[in-house]
């Protein structure tokens, strides 16, 4: 009882905390994935999403405001593009020391809206929290939808789909790219309205070498990697593609069929194949982010 989070580590506190959950028969996918799934009418399902972001862990104090406030929503709408869906409704929560200027506040406002816009988001209320230490904490509770049963989860891969990221991969703190990124939610459904249906998918937030074992494990397979296929971010190895984390892209596994159906489309060349799934539970790669660690 007394053990610190530390040293446990994330996936272990995880494994703890998710059997203490009670869900009902409208829950269709719970714990586990990017989102979960709710069961709503005939045509769609509900995605629901919380994220986090922190001052010091996920942006700096002298962060432009707006550039926090569009990292905050995006990185849920992320989670909504990695299902296949499209996001509805979010609500905002933000704890922050009574000594920061309202400023502060209404940038990071702005930030969300220009993003909301873009994706018909409505930013539907939230909270307001004062915190007792100086500090800035902001959480976003996000709605989606997605076409009744077709939710793509990291669970339906098999041995022998191919593995596929899109976008550039590594550097994402040193070049901004984590607070501009863009939410891969075109792109997902696109590939699904050219019939390009990923048997398994999530999106890179804690870096490969953490996010891509999840998936396997998920899907009860093991993953062989090409390192020298892996897309690098300029002036970035092959390590920091596996192990810097934020990235935000899309990984997807595609079986043999969407593989050829890929090949003849306009999205050959937005993904890139750096593995497939394999039968046996192996695969080792350098750890990215976890939460939690030492």
């Amino acid at each position: 009882m007394n053990t610190p989070l530390s040293a446990l580590g994330e996936n272990a506190t995880l494994s703890r905390l998710l059997p203490l959950l009670t869900t009902n028969e409208n829950l269709l996918t719970g714990p586990g994935d990017d989102c979960a799934v709710v069961a709503r009418d005939a045509e769609w399902d509900t995605l629901l999403k919380t994220d986090v972001v922190v001052e010091d862990l996920h942006f700096t104090r002298d962060t432009e405001p707006e550039r926090i406030g569009r990292k905050a929503l995006a990185r849920a709408v992320s989670d909504i593009a990695a299902m296949g869906g499209i996001p509805e409704h979010a609500l905002i929560t933000i704890l922050c020391h009574a000594s920061r200027p309202v400023g502060l506040l209404e940038g990071i406002y702005h930030g969300m809206a220009a993003l909301a816009s873009r994706f018909s988001i409505s930013l539907a209320g939230g909270e307001t929290s004062g915190l007792p230490y100086d500090g800035l904490v902001i959480n976003v509770a996000l709605t989606g939808r997605i076409e009744h049963g077709q939710a793509i989860l990291r669970s339906g891969g098999h041995p022998g789909d191919q593995l596929f990221v899109s976008g550039l991969l590594g550097g994402s703190f040193p070049t901004g790219w984590h607070l501009d990124f863009e939410p891969r939610v075109e792109l997902a459904r696109g590939l699904l309205k050219a019939g390009i249906r990923p048997s398994a998918m999530m999106d890179l937030s804690d870096g490969l070498g953490t996010d891509l074992p999840r998936l396997a494990a998920a899907s009860g397979c093991g993953f062989i990697i090409d390192e020298s296929k892996l897309p690098c971010r300029s002036g970035f190895s092959t390590r920091d593609a596996v192990s810097h984390g934020e990235d935000y892209e899309l990984l997807l596994a595609l079986p043999p069929e969407a593989v050829q159906t890929l090949a003849e489309s306009a999205f050959a060349d937005t993904l890139h194949n750096i593995g497939e799934l394999t039968p046996e539970a192996r695969g080792n790669l350098a750890s990215g982010w976890q939460h939690f660690s030492a």
